[in-house]
């Protein structure tokens, strides 16, 4: 299995992956939903504000990732991004490589300066790579949630790091209630 940036001319297939797989777990209205935020992402973000990894086995794209940027009203300097959406093809899951894939990311993201990683989702899935709930009191997410104990944070630094305040933002593929 390699794990690496992915290469700009795979976005469409990246796309295609999301798509497929939050269909067959999730339903069509998902998939669809899903891979318009991929090719969201891929379109209306810039280069600085987004990391993209890829799972590869023999030649084939089995798993992706994406890290997208978030501002906070203070600004603490803090590299901050959010990770989302991430999935593993139907035909490779149960297999370790979606916790594998995000902890390249996060590695990766640590080596690039970032400082504290978000996510929103299962928290017994990523709390196997580190996330720890965070109180939607404590951290505002950048839309009501419809799930706040999918709220979760991780440092990338120690946990002493200090969690960003006030009001935050995420990139323009993101800002939609419907993914919050």
């Amino acid at each position: 299995m390699n794990f690496r940036h992915h290469s700009q001319h795979e976005s469409q297939a990246i796309v295609q992956l999301f798509a497929s797989v939050f269909t067959a777990s999730e339903g069509e209205t998902e998939g669809t939903l899903i891979g318009r935020l991929a090719e969201d992402l891929f379109e209306k973000t810039d280069a600085q504000d987004l990391f993209n990894f890829v799972a590869e086995d023999e030649g084939r794209i089995v798993g992706a990732i994406s890290f997208s940027r978030m501002r906070f009203e203070d600004d603490n300097d803090m590299e901050t991004f959010l990770l989302a959406p991430v999935a593993v093809h139907s035909d490779h899951q149960g297999k370790g490589i979606g916790q594998a894939l995000i902890n390249h990311g996060l590695k990766e993201l640590k080596d690039a300066g970032v400082g504290i990683v978000f996510t929103y989702g299962d928290p017994a899935f990523y709390g196997k790579v580190g996330f720890r709930p965070i109180s939607p009191e404590t951290v505002a997410a950048p839309f009501e949630l419809s799930f706040p104990e999918g709220w979760l944070g991780q440092s990338l630094l120690d946990d002493s790091t200090e969690m960003p305040a006030g009001k935050c933002t995420c990139v323009e593929a993101f800002n939609n209630s419907v993914y919050w």
